[in-house]
């Protein structure tokens, strides 16, 4: 048996192939393009690699087009974390030294000693890769989008609180197109003061408005011509400036959060896997797909819903020491997952009589809210893991038995 360590790089690589003794058999150093793939799919075929028994490789990243060229084939790809990595490092040379083909043979002969620990790449379809890919973006999108939104309240503090509590009774607020329109057109509260009311009706038309538009008009002069206190003329005029760059990259923000929706719109609800997603409640388009994007369709990835639960961070770890044992909730996970768990406990409750019976359970039992909403999404969990290994809808008569009885009675 031969194992594959790759020490990744930006520009070249380290490859080390060990044997079952962990003797070093070939090492190559290649470059990060076609022609160093080709060598290392190459090295990989001398020594035995091929379709019906392939070569298991390590690295450290998951991503990026060495991997993809990897992954043709059955051939299992092992992403070990670089600080896992790191610790068997010390195995291997307790004098700390550190090299790049060093790090290519450490990574090989953790696949020889500890493989069955470590778990390979799902076998993911392309579709569901790329859902994953879009979703992340959209996901990555609108956290950017918020950040840049919190700079801008920030910064309308110190000298524009008219333009705040004129967008307050807006949902997404800031984000809004009649805000940006708005800030735009009066970058000051100066010469926000100064806006007709036909200038007014041409920014709320050009964003989008259509209704109501006299009635908004209206409040937004009442609370732009209000008496507010002011910065001296030209701090004014450049904290207004400043304003109009952040109000720029916050357009770009969300012209790339909506543009990335409507991808994920598109592709999502063409995977098999999207009409059971769909079917819980609390989930819709945007949520289903982030699912998705971080559990796969690869039904071997988890042995059981315990396996999904604990790599979403749903499930309490226990941790004791002699006589002194503690059960708290998991720092090591996948953080986007964990993400969504909360959304989708939060929204999950209006959708579903038996969530909302259980997330008021579990606060009748002294939980508090993040941690009654985290034992709402661990049992959430289990149920989409066995609807997707059992290809069934979501049913909240088999949920929550209890609670459909309750109502039916």
């Amino acid at each position: 048996m031969i194992y594959c360590g790759i020490d990744w790089a930006e520009r070249t690589h380290d490859v080390a192939l060990v044997d079952d003794s962990g003797q070093l058999v070939a090492k190559r150093h290649i470059t990060d393009d076609a022609a160093g793939y080709q060598v290392l799919l190459d090295l990989l075929a001398e020594y035995g690699d091929t379709e019906e028994s392939p070569i298991p490789v390590a690295i450290e990243t998951s991503r990026g087009l060495l991997v993809a060229v990897l992954r043709t084939g059955r051939r299992k790809i092992y992403a070990i974390n670089p600080m896992a990595a790191a610790r068997y490092r010390d195995r291997h040379a307790v004098s700390r030294k550190k090299s790049d083909p060093g790090d290519a043979l450490v990574l090989a002969n953790i696949l020889r000693t500890d493989m069955h620990a470590h778990r390979p790449l799902p076998q993911d379809s392309e579709l569901a890769r790329a859902v994953a890919v879009l979703a992340r973006a959209q996901q990555d999108a609108v956290w950017n989008r918020q950040q840049v939104a919190n700079q801008l309240r920030s910064l309308l503090r110190e000298y524009y609180p008219a333009a705040l509590a004129a967008v307050e009774v807006w949902k997404k607020g800031l984000c809004r197109p009649e805000a940006r329109e708005i800030l735009r057109l009066a970058p000051t509260p100066t010469r926000a003061a100064k806006l007709t009311r036909a200038q007014l009706q041409t920014a709320l038309k050009r964003a989008g408005r259509q209704r109501g538009i006299e009635a908004e008009v209206e409040r937004l002069r009442d609370i732009l011509r209000a008496d507010w206190a002011h910065q001296p003329r030209l701090v004014e005029d450049a904290l207004g400036t400043q304003m109009l760059a952040l109000l720029l990259q916050l357009e770009a923000a969300s012209k790339a959060a909506d543009d990335l929706e409507h991808a994920v719109e598109e592709a999502f609800p063409q995977h098999p896997d999207a009409e059971i997603i769909l079917s819980f409640p609390g989930l819709g388009v945007q949520l289903g797909a982030r699912v998705l994007a971080e559990i796969g369709d690869d039904r071997q990835r988890f042995v059981d819903a315990r396996g999904l639960k604990a790599y979403a961070g749903a499930s309490p770890i226990t941790r004791a020491s002699g006589k002194k044992s503690s059960i708290t909730r998991r720092w090591v996970k996948n953080d986007r997952l964990n993400h969504v768990g909360y959304l989708w406990a939060f929204s999950a409750p209006n959708a579903s009589p038996g969530a909302k019976a259980h997330y008021r359970k579990r606060r009748d039992h002294g939980d508090w809210h993040a941690s009654a909403q985290r034992n709402l999404f661990n049992r959430l969990l289990g149920q989409l893991y066995h609807c997707l290994q059992h290809g069934a809808r979501f049913d909240e008569a088999i949920a929550f038995p209890a609670v459909a009885e309750a109502l039916a009675a």
